[in-house]
Order: C-alpha cells, then sequence, then structure tokens
C-alpha cells in the first residue's frame, strides 16, 4: 500500500504544476485529479489502494523495459529517413483484381493486419502509456526511478539526435499504389495530447532538467508548426467528420503547453461552428459517423473527441459544454441521442460490422453527470462497471492505464 511519504510527494507535485482545479485541467492529468487520489489514499480508501499497487506493479515492469525508438522499423519512407513517422492506411487491402494487388481499395471497418508491418503507431502509443504510468507511479511512490525513466523513453523518442522521430506525420497512414501518406494519418498522433500535462509532471521533478524541458517543449513547437501549415495539416483541419475534432484536440491541447493560448481559444471558438454545428444535427445525431459500417463505434469515438475538446475548452475560458445552436445542436444532444439504444429503447438501425459494446459510455457519462448535475447520466453509469470506485476518486482514465 501507499505511504504517507509519498501522499506528501503527490501534494508537493500538485503545488509544482500551480494551476486550480477542473477548470484548469489538460485532458488526462489535472491538479483536481492528482488532489482527489491524494485524499482517497489519505483516508484509507481500499479501492485507491487498489489502483495505486495495480498501477505500480505495472510501473516495476516498465522500469525494466527498454525504450523503443521509431528507427527500429524495417520499412523505410520515402524520405529515406527512418526518424519519419510511417503507417498505412487501416482499411485498405489489395484489390484482388489486380495481379500486383494495386492501388489498394478501401473496405471500411475492416483491419488490414498488414498495417503491422509498419510499427510506428503501436511504438509511439506503447511510449506513451509507458511514459504515463512511469510518471503516475512517481507521483504515487515518490520514487525517482520511476521519473528517470520515463524521461529515458522521452529521450529516445524526441530528443536524442539518432532515435528520435522527425516533428511530421508526412508519412502516415499512406495507400499503396496511391499516397506516400495523408492528412488523415495525423489521427495516429491523438494522443500526445496527453503527453502535455506529462511532462509537466516530470519538469517539475529532479529527473529532468531544464535543458530537456526546453527540448521537448521546441519538439512540440515544430511539430505544432507542422500541424498548421504543412498540406496534410491543413486537410485535416479541414476534414468534416471526427477526423476535425481529433486535429483540433491536438492543435489546441499543444497550442496550450506551448503558451499559444490565443490560437487555442480560437481553434475552440471556431469549433462551436465548425464542428458542434457542422457535425451533429438537431436531433443530435452525427451523419458523418452514421455513413460509416461501424457506425455506433464512429459515433462514440467522435464525441469522445468533442468532449476533451470541451474540456480543453475549461482551460482557455471557452465553454462548448453548454453551446448550443438557434436549432438545439449541442454535445448533449449528441450523448442523449446514442442513450436510448443503451438504455434499450430504440435498436440500432444503421450500419455496425461489429458488435455494439456500451462501454465506451462510461467516461461521457460520468462526465456529463457530474458537470450538469444530471441524475439520469448517473443512473445509467451505475449499469456499466466503470460507477465501481468512482467515489474513490480514482479517475477512469487513470484506471485505464491498469487496463492497457
Amino acid at each position: 500500500m501507499i505511504h504517507g511519504k509519498h501522499i506528501l510527494t503527490t501534494l508537493v507535485l500538485c503545488s509544482a504544476l500551480s494551476v486550480s482545479a477542473r477548470s484548469q485541467s489538460v485532458i488526462h492529468y489535472s491538479v483536481d485529479e492528482l488532489t482527489r487520489v491524494r485524499e482517497a489514499l489519505k483516508s484509507g480508501d481500499r479501492e485507491a489502494g487498489r489502483f495505486a499497487d495495480a498501477l505500480l506493479k505495472r510501473g516495476k515492469k516498465a522500469l525494466k523495459a527498454v525504450p523503443k525508438s521509431i528507427t527500429t522499423k524495417e520499412a523505410i519512407p520515402p524520405s529515406g529517413d527512418k526518424r519519419d513517422y510511417m503507417s498505412q492506411g487501416r482499411y485498405w487491402w489489395a484489390d484482388p483484381s489486380k495481379p500486383d494487388g494495386l492501388p489498394y481499395i478501401r473496405r471500411d471497418g475492416e483491419t488490414n493486419p498488414e498495417i503491422e508491418r509498419m510499427p510506428d503507431h503501436t511504438l509511439l502509443n506503447e511510449t506513451i502509456h509507458q511514459v504515463q504510468v512511469l510518471t503516475l507511479s512517481y507521483v504515487l511512490s515518490g520514487e525517482a526511478a520511476y521519473a528517470k525513466k520515463a524521461v529515458e523513453f522521452l529521450k529516445v523518442w524526441f530528443l536524442d539526435d539518432s532515435t528520435r522521430m522527425n516533428p511530421n506525420m508526412n508519412f502516415a497512414q499512406g495507400i499503396p499504389g496511391r499516397s506516400a501518406g495523408r492528412g488523415v494519418g495525423i489521427i495516429d498522433g491523438r494522443r500526445f495530447s496527453s503527453l502535455t500535462d506529462i511532462v509537466t509532471i516530470l519538469a517539475s521533478s529532479p529527473e529532468m532538467n531544464s535543458d530537456e524541458t526546453a527540448r521537448l517543449r521546441r519538439w512540440f513547437s515544430e511539430y505544432y508548426d507542422w500541424l498548421r501549415n504543412s498540406k496534410n495539416g491543413k486537410d485535416e483541419e479541414d476534414a468534416r467528420n471526427n477526423h476535425g475534432t481529433w486535429y483540433d484536440d491536438q492543435a489546441v491541447s499543444i497550442a496550450l503547453f506551448l503558451g499559444k493560448n490565443e490560437d487555442a481559444r480560437e481553434i475552440l471558438n471556431r469549433a462551436k461552428e465548425k464542428r458542434i454545428a457542422a457535425q451533429i444535427e438537431p436531433d443530435g445525431s452525427q451523419p458523418e459517423e452514421l455513413a460509416r459500417t461501424v457506425s455506433w463505434d464512429y459515433s462514440l469515438f467522435n464525441l469522445e473527441a468533442h468532449f476533451l475538446l470541451a474540456s480543453l475548452g475549461d482551460r482557455a475560458g471557452v465553454d462548448l459544454w453548454k453551446y448550443e445552436t438557434s436549432d438545439g445542436r449541442s454535445l448533449l444532444k449528441a450523448l442523449d441521442w446514442l442513450l436510448p439504444v443503451f438504455r434499450g429503447e430504440r435498436k440500432w438501425t444503421h450500419k455496425q460490422i461489429r458488435k455494439i459494446s456500451f462501454e465506451r459510455l462510461c467516461p461521457l457519462l460520468m462526465e456529463a453527470g457530474e458537470r450538469f448535475g444530471n441524475g439520469q447520466y448517473r443512473a445509467d453509469a451505475e449499469r456499466l462497471s466503470c460507477m465501481r470506485g468512482w467515489s474513490t476518486a480514482v479517475p477512469l482514465n487513470w484506471k485505464s492505464l491498469i487496463h492497457y
């Protein structure tokens, strides 16, 4: 179990972040969340203790892990530089009517296992996951070894000249016979958003020096410039579906991390019309997502991006939670449109080639219930496993780290 001196460590780190409560949160790791976990542990909350023990078990395993570089892939990007990120379009397959299979054809919702031959996507997600686990293990235990290892992962992926990823996604989600890389591939980097708070926490520890912090900020500054100004970046910014929303999440979170607060507010205010009004119908449906072969999954996926964007809006002073168009389009309307299916009041009549899962409703219901004081959302959440342990103040996104 966690000891008293480790609770003090959490308090110190909370102070080091020097922001206040929910209004200052950045997606995953706010001071409010750190404080809630600290108080739960301090009071001897058993669920919080079990979570902390499970996380530290994974943290100890991560201490033995070898950081992977983007250069470990066998495939060579068109640039000839293995430091360039490279991936293949998930839903594109060889054309069986062509001798060489080229150009590839789209089979929406069906993942081509060939994508694993380009492991950059997997390696990037694993790196971010390990850094998250190690950093929170440091927060909960106070042991410097965790922070030191987290910094090691960051150095290999972002800082060391011979192993670091170049700050672009020029060759993300390419399609054999069609394109070396596309704007839609930028969604591969959506988890960059969760790194900004992690870097802030690590920067408050003795294990990350000021030069390393500055170089990480420089990397994200260069990536942000590419994101906003490259052709691929502009293509993704103009996307009308979930890709556009996830683009905004990346852009806003990085802008706030870099202190570009006016940029963040501009993107968030534009999202009222460009994302909410354009993507959500007055009845709450999301036509662009309903057009997919896994329409339930993508409706939730886009709503998750909207909720994250609204959370970022809290920090920038732009309220997306309560924004509503004159004809009733809003984030809650989109959530409410999905719930009758979960409650068994309506069948899902749109194309869905996979079995519908309701688990991803958990964080949306809990967030909406807490923000709007809506007892029905909380009652719906009680029917799902996510409700267990919520009262202990262990955030759902923290728990996801032990189920990765």
